[in-house]
């Protein structure tokens, strides 16, 4: 079973850091893009940062220069997003997302991992 787990998270003031990092596991033949995004409640989910397999990186206009988005080279099953000069703005729940080939699929397909939420506030 394929599950994508996520750590990280939790309450910061504003201009402080946060590490969010996401964990692919089970039998998985390949791993294509690995996303973050987020959403707050009322609002559709919208695209933070993407990595694809060969470490092309793309950034939300929002977050560029603040966050950085990583993977682990060695398996590239990581993914982590690295969150700077935090703002209030940023408060969301983070979701991971990885474009994977798996075991029993014939193609790539896409999972998610549980939000985790962040809190920007003072």
């Amino acid at each position: 079973q394929v599950q994508l787990v996520v750590s990280g998270g939790g309450l910061v003031q504003p201009v402080g850091s946060l590490r969010l990092s996401c964990v692919a596991s089970g039998t998985i033949f390949d791993v294509n893009n690995m996303t973050w995004y987020r959403q707050v409640p009322g609002k559709e989910r919208e695209l933070v940062a993407t990595i694809t397999s060969s470490g092309s990186t793309n950034y939300a206009d929002s977050v560029k220069g603040r966050f950085t988005i990583s993977r682990n080279n060695a398996n590239k099953k990581t993914v982590n997003l690295q969150m700077n000069s935090l703002k209030p703005e940023d408060t969301a729940a983070y979701y991971c997302n990885a474009n994977l080939w798996t075991r029993g699929e014939r193609s790539y397909r896409d999972y998610w991992g549980q939000g985790t939420q962040v809190t920007v506030s003072s």
